[in-house]
């Protein structure tokens, strides 16, 4: 048996929780176009014959501008400790810079194995992908520089086959039919947050978090009562999520509610509320109070 755990990192929007979903085979990180949407570290599990890689997804690189930056930063970190490998994700359009070249550098440093992944090699002409792979090469220690689109599939399986000759001897860590380690309870708010991210495109900052209040079992086992809160941090803001008579909320509860009856597998029953916090993402009391607690770093 071969298994091991693996960090994916890499600046925001480079597409490391698509290539996560890809490597996985199922959806366990939310994806959206809005750079840092990931903000907790989330463990997907690829299964095969004989092996086993859990993968740790993690926050975009960034500098932090108030406590929830804070915790993303210090969930990397801390993501990086007692792994087997490292994949570094780097965005095809946005090629290779000295940021880049210095994280890929310290990791190569530690001692642990480092793999470089160019993903959105469909966004780019033949020439430039040429050139980001010939930067990433000239990095000394580097076990292997993949390029890859994991919106398309592209050379996924060749990415697949590079990781598992990477991984130690080892024992297996979950169950075959186990894709996340992350709850029902997690993965619904996140769910909701996703779409709440993609109806709201560029109307709302990045100031929205959700609440659950309430996830339930009815008593004849059918169904899924959950009630939620979609956190934001101003006034306006609230009248924008909600929409004119409600329309805008009753879209992001009903996609969501499509894809929590199929990660579930049971029906749904969601009710969502907005709720106003000023300032949340800099109240240590509201972080917790969101899922993201310092114990889990």
């Amino acid at each position: 048996m071969k298994s091991g755990f693996i960090t994916i990192v890499g600046k925001p929007n480079a597409g490391k929780s698509t290539l996560l979903n890809a490597l996985v085979g199922e959806k366990v990180a939310i994806v959206s176009w809005r750079p840092q949407t990931t903000r907790n570290k989330i463990t997907g599990i690829m299964h095969g014959d004989g092996y086993q890689a859990v993968f740790i997804d993690t926050p975009g690189i960034h500098e932090s501008k108030n406590h929830l930056g804070d915790y993303m930063m210090k969930s990397v970190k801390s993501a990086l400790q007692d792994v087997d490998a490292v994949i570094y994700v780097v965005n095809a359009s946005r090629g290779v810079d000295e940021h880049d070249s210095d994280y890929i550098g310290k990791l190569v440093e530690s001692g642990v194995k480092t793999l470089a992944v160019v993903n959105k090699t469909d966004t780019v002409t033949p020439e430039t992908l040429f050139k980001v792979l010939e930067s990433l090469n000239k990095i000394p220690g580097i076990d292997s520089v993949v390029p890859v689109s994991a919106k398309r599939g592209d050379n996924t399986d060749k990415l697949k086959e590079i990781i598992v000759a990477m991984l130690p001897e080892g024992e297996q860590y979950y169950p075959d039919d186990m894709v996340t380690d992350k709850s029902m309870r997690f993965q619904t708010a996140e769910i909701i947050r996703e779409k709440a991210l993609k109806l709201l495109d560029k109307e709302i900052p990045f100031g929205i978090g959700v609440n659950i209040n309430k996830f339930e079992m009815r008593e004849d086992g059918r169904c899924f009562d959950i009630d939620a809160d979609i956190v934001c941090e101003k006034q306006s803001h609230k009248a924008i999520i909600i929409g004119k008579k409600g329309a805008m909320l009753k879209r992001i509860a009903s996609e969501a509610r499509q894809d929590i009856e199929d990660m579930a597998d049971y029906k749904v029953f969601l009710t969502l509320w907005v709720r106003v916090k000023e300032g949340w993402r800099d109240s240590d009391f509201m972080l917790n109070e969101l899922g993201y607690n310092k114990k889990d770093l």
